[in-house]
């Protein structure tokens, strides 16, 4: 059985004898040996999501080329050995030691990258994010988001009050022309009664 991860919405999907299922994505779930993703950016974000649920940083541990066409057919992905607020908490022995907690993915072939290796341990403590760390992000966003909405309808609010105002300002002018016009046609029969007036005298 083929297991396959799809990071855009949250699904996997499995197949097995040339069928094609899809089932729901565990959060809990962590990378294991035989695992497909169907690009290396959609296993990357997979391993970044793991390691912030389970409280580490990751880097890129390593790069293989393809000596074909220069892209890239292998990846090495490892923790950052580095707690909260960038500080480095690898543990010091003799020397000081990398965490080899790590994950290395292959290309198969073009849309299947396989984890080929996957080691668990690290050698330091974790920063695993509170859950009321989490439902402050939380509601941060969702402010962000009400706040977003509440922005939007102004705007919509003030382009409306905007034609509206154009458009009152489009009726004074045509009633100020019209108004000119009538004063005009009054100065005019005025000028030709008073003319007709001095021709009596």
């Amino acid at each position: 059985m083929e297991v396959q991860m799809d990071d855009h919405n949250g699904t996997m999907y499995t197949s097995e004898g040339g069928e094609t299922t899809i089932v729901e994505v565990s959060t809990n779930q962590e990378p294991y040996e035989g695992m497909l993703f169907e690009s290396e950016d959609a296993a990357r974000v997979f391993y970044d999501d793991y390691a912030s649920r389970v409280g580490f940083l990751t880097r890129v541990l390593s790069s293989r080329k393809s000596e074909r066409d220069g892209s890239i057919i292998s990846r090495g992905l490892g923790c950052r050995g580095v707690s909260d607020n960038g500080r480095k908490v690898m543990q010091e022995c003799a020397q000081r030691e990398f965490c080899t907690a790590m994950v290395l993915l292959r290309q198969e072939k073009p849309g299947s990258w396989v984890v080929k290796k996957f080691l668990k341990d690290h050698n330091h403590p974790l920063v695993v994010q509170s859950q009321k760390s989490r439902r402050t992000l939380d509601e941060k966003n969702k402010k962000i988001q009400e706040l977003t909405a509440q922005l939007r309808v102004k705007k919509q609010l003030s382009a409306a009050y905007r034609e509206q105002l154009l458009a009152f300002m489009t009726d004074v002018e045509d009633h100020n022309n019209h108004l000119s016009i009538k004063l005009q046609s009054v100065f005019d029969n005025l000028k030709v009664l008073e003319a007709k007036t001095v021709g009596f005298t």
